[in-house]
């Protein structure tokens, strides 16, 4: 096939390139490893941050109703995660006990979800279900007292039962207690975990409800417009991943939240592999009303720094 390259006239001079459009090799190799070595010397920064701290920096513009989980900053004493929360805009510090409620009502917070029974021993097996159904119902009774939303709840471990099974039970367990969170207007939601990580507070092996169509399971054949699902974005990027796809087909089903980086249960910074402000545009955009908690394990010393960028990455 013949060319389509114009051809030169012979003895035509050949056209000389302009010196100012001229950039060496050597310069680009130079910028770029500029830039690298700026991206080593601040390992944990967040695209579009600076790397300084605001400590006087506030939540803009509060789509997502974000939260923060008391348990990841211990030994903090509450009043002083509260105090913080409260300071960058947040509007709920949960998984707290009601001894704690009058000082998160000082702060002008909530406690968007109210802790029950153990992830270990859960509703899955029948001789559980008066242990948890109890807790839940004094859960339940406090919140809705509180005026609060929400309490939360657990299948339990696996130790032999099958899906079938454990489904069963907690669809018998949880049909004792779910007339009065109807009539208390409270929301019972069921938490995922993950089991694939074996690390204490980051994985859970053995736990039964490990994939988020098996909570669905359970709230559709309880059919109850009070039974939701906690939404564990970490737990569920681990598990199965298509967080964006999942939020968008089970919008209906999610009362709250958590957030987490991947792996280790970290910092929502760069070198962990969701895109939370994509993951948080996805639940603004499902006309979502509840609260996110930020659920993550803060490296270093400071901790509510690192809380205040979490919080800034999920303000979108």
């Amino acid at each position: 096939m013949a060319s389509s390259r114009p051809r030169r006239t012979r003895g035509a001079k050949k056209p000389r390139r302009d010196p100012a459009r001229r950039v060496s090799r050597r310069k680009v190799l130079s910028a770029a490893g500029g830039v690298a070595a700026a991206a080593m010397a601040a390992p944990h920064a967040i695209a579009g941050e600076p790397t300084t701290d605001d400590p006087n920096w506030k939540v803009k513009q509060g789509r997502i109703n974000q939260s923060v989980v008391h348990w990841c900053f211990e030994p903090m004493p509450v009043e002083e995660l509260a105090q913080a929360a409260a300071a960058m805009g947040l509007k709920s510090l949960e998984l707290v006990g009601p001894e704690h409620w009058p000082i998160l009502k000082k702060h002008g917070l909530v406690c968007a979800i109210t802790p029950t029974h153990t992830f270990v021993r859960g509703l899955n097996h029948k001789e559980h279900h008066a242990e948890c159904i109890e807790k839940l119902t004094q859960a339940i009774d406090a919140t809705a007292a509180a005026r609060w939303p929400n309490v939360i709840t657990f299948s339990g471990m696996r130790e032999g039962l099958s899906d079938a099974e454990g489904i069963a039970n907690m669809v018998s367990g949880l049909k004792q207690v779910l007339p009065l969170a109807e009539k208390k207007r409270v929301n019972i939601c069921l938490e995922p975990l993950n089991t694939r990580v074996d690390i204490e507070m980051k994985g859970h092996p053995g736990y039964h409800c490990d994939r988020v169509e098996w909570a669905v399971e359970v709230c559709d054949r309880l059919g109850s417009p009070r039974m939701k699902i906690l939404f564990d974005i970490y737990h569920t990027q681990i598990m199965q991943g298509d967080l964006i796809a999942r939020i968008r087909k089970y919008k209906d089903y999610i009362a709250h939240y958590h957030t987490a980086g991947v792996p280790g249960r970290g910092d929502l910074d760069e070198p962990q592999e969701i895109n939370y402000p994509a993951v948080m545009q996805t639940i603004a955009e499902t006309g979502y009303q509840g609260y996110v908690g930020q659920e993550f394990i803060p490296a270093g010393s400071d901790k509510i720094a690192r809380l205040r960028r979490a919080v800034r990455l999920c303000d979108v």
